[in-house]
């Protein structure tokens, strides 16, 4: 699951990444475009049995990304916005900060 938050002060949009319910975790991350792809670099957190991260992402943009669960496991999220192919195993998810 996505939500968004945008700034009228700042050309940021806070998105909060958040594990669908039905993945199973030890451990995970969001990783994407915003972090290089870096596994250690945004880990999400359990909070009440959801697992969640928040990044300010620029505003006017798509970035691709996916949760990495348990070190091993790659899953892409139901509410993303769109998903593109990843030339690898499928699809990433997409989530973009252009204001509607």
């Amino acid at each position: 699951m996505l939500k968004k938050r945008f700034f009228k002060t700042k050309p940021t949009c806070q998105v909060t990444f958040q594990l669908p319910d039905y993945i199973q975790a030890e451990k995970a991350s969001v990783v994407g475009d915003f972090n290089n792809w870096d596994a250690e670099a945004t880990r999400m957190k359990k909070v009440k049995q959801v697992w969640k991260a928040t990044v300010e992402l620029e505003q006017g943009r798509e970035y691709q990304f996916r949760y990495l669960v348990n070190g091993t496991e790659w899953h892409n999220d139901d509410a993303a916005d769109k998903y593109v192919p990843n030339n690898i195993d499928g699809d990433n998810s997409v989530v973009s900060t252009i204001p509607a």
